[in-house]
Parts: C-alpha cells; structure tokens; sequence
C-alpha cells in the first residue's frame, strides 16, 4: 500500500485549503460515493501521525495513512491526480 500524489493534486490541496505546508490525513469515512469499497470513502483531516502505515510528501505536504485506516486501502495503491473538467482531485486504487 503507498501513496501516490501529484504535484498538480498537491497544489490544488494547497491553493484550496490556504496551506503552503504541513501533514494531510487521509481516513476512511461512512458515506459518500467514488470509494474502493462501496458505502465508504476517503476523507481529509490536517493531523499528525501517530501510527502511520504509509506517507508521501509532495510540494511540502505530506499525506498518510494511519494504521487504523489501512484495512480500507489493503491490497492496493492509491493515486490522487488531478481531473481536469472539474478541477478536483481523483482518487483511483491499483
């Protein structure tokens, strides 16, 4: 399981949330649509690791996953890339 992260999708977060830095928690949340397994999907949260699993940083931001969450993301990669006709991120598991 890693994290993938371009440094297009990186400077949308940025330019989005106000940051020009710092750590993006990406958790598993109830709810939503576009997720792996369905009934779920990915939410964001500016946090610290504790027990991180996997992290990638990025244009100074450095995503992760915590040990709690991996269970949603097991077995696969996942990739946030940018999707131009709607300007927002896309999420995609391989």
């Amino acid at each position: 399981m890693n994290i993938h992260v371009t440094k297009q999708a990186a400077e949308w977060y940025k330019q989005e949330l106000d940051i020009d830095s710092g750590t993006i928690r990406l958790f598993v949340r109830y709810g939503g649509s576009g997720g792996r397994i369905p009934g779920f999907s990915i939410g964001i949260n500016f946090d610290a690791p504790i027990s991180p699993v996997t992290s990638h940083t990025v244009e100074q931001l450095n995503f992760f996953i915590e040990e709690s969450d991996a269970w949603y993301f097991e077995g696969s990669d996942i990739h946030i890339t940018m999707d131009e006709e709607i300007n927002e991120p896309r999420f995609a598991y391989h």
